[in-house]
């Protein structure tokens, strides 16, 4: 499956939809908030350029998507006022896979500009926004174009599932959809490999597109230590595979579909990300802050299981419809919400991710 062409967040705004169901990455990236700003008002004041550029790489759409950029505008704009300084010129990227619904974020522009207006009374320079869909790992701007790049909760998605974890057009991870305990050793090591391929080239294209001094802040999943299968992030993907084998036993799905299809996603430790940061060379590690999220459910008093499930089917289900179909897509996610909250019940689900800052050399 080309994951280019595929793989996007449920568009739109109804009930299945990213918009709506993305209140767990919002609340991960208002634990970073803190750090975000700290990062871009050290970069302005060291910088003071005219023309500030900013990327957020894996924007998807929904309300996450602009409120932090609202953020990082209003940040800069304080700090100019402080030092009494002209507020620069605000060029924005919102970056994506094609597929990504751009469509709605562009909709959203008036309301976000209107809004910053009211709160800037000051003759303030212009802010121009702009879609830029295309793959972030490779090239995606001009040399020297970006101060601040920003980007939360994608990294962990690769570009591709490991080629090397197929013999034969057939994966070996046969009965699971990502790493476990019944993963031949090759698995972990194939989607190991992939995620140093790609996250090296994420900092190479990146360090070519940031001026000296630039700044990332990178929010990604992530895992504890060493071992790749754990109570954590790998274990959501651990019962997601259970859950589609709960349809095989049924006759609802066809083995074969189980046993064909693995998600692209690793969730490197911490050894492994500053591990190819320094290989890499272009940047400074200047912080890395380990996160865990409260095991609740959200606001509309949904069991956690449930929740969790209307945010992994936001996520996953382009690729899922394509590959099993559209049918099965609410028999799925009603019985992976239930084993999560079964599952939940004996005992903590701990997923963590990271809070990383980057400074371009």
């Amino acid at each position: 499956m080309d994951v280019e062409k595929v793989f996007h967040m449920k568009g739109g705004v109804g009930h299945t939809s990213y918009a709506r169901n993305s209140s767990l990455q919002k609340e991960v990236s208002d634990m970073v908030k803190d750090i975000t700003l700290e990062a871009i008002q050290e970069l302005y004041l060291t910088t003071t350029p005219k023309s500030l550029g900013i990327a957020d790489l894996g924007c998807s759409s929904g309300p996450n998507t602009l409120s932090i950029i609202k953020d990082i505008i209003e940040a800069v704009q304080r700090t100019s006022r402080k030092i009494f300084h002209p507020t620069p010129e605000f060029r924005v990227y919102l970056n994506d896979l094609p597929s990504n619904d751009f469509n709605s974020i562009f909709k959203a522009l008036p309301d976000f500009s209107k809004g910053l207006s009211k709160e800037r009374n000051d003759g303030s320079a212009p802010i121009y926004i702009g879609g830029y869909p295309g793959s972030f790992y490779g090239r995606l701007f001009p040399n020297n174009s970006l101060h601040f790049v920003y980007s939360s909760c994608s990294l962990h998605w690769l570009s591709r599932v490991p080629p090397a974890i197929y013999e034969q057009g057939k994966s070996i991870n046969k009965g699971s959809v990502h790493i476990s305990e019944s993963s031949p050793p090759g698995v972990s090591q194939a989607y190991l490999k992939q995620f140093q391929e790609d996250f090296t080239l994420f900092l190479k294209s990146r360090s070519e597109e940031l001026t000296l001094g630039g700044r990332m802040v990178l929010i990604l999943l992530g895992r504890k230590g060493p071992d790749h299968v754990d109570r954590g992030n790998s274990f959501f993907w651990e019962l997601l595979s259970q859950s589609v084998a709960i349809l095989v036993s049924k006759g609802e799905v066809e083995e074969e579909k189980l046993d064909s299809y693995d998600v692209h996603f690793y969730a490197p430790s911490r050894d492994e990300i500053e591990d190819e940061v320094r290989k890499e060379g272009s940047f400074e590690l200047d912080r890395l802050e380990v996160l865990e999220l409260d095991q609740r459910g959200d606001k509309d008093n949904e069991s956690y299981g449930t929740s969790c499930a209307r945010t992994v089917r936001a996520i996953q289900e382009s690729m899922i419809a394509k590959h099993f179909g559209e049918k099965l897509l609410d028999s799925l996610f009603e019985t992976y919400g239930r084993l999560i909250d079964e599952e939940s019940a004996k005992g903590d689900i701990n997923p963590i991710s990271f809070g990383i800052v980057l400074r371009k050399l």
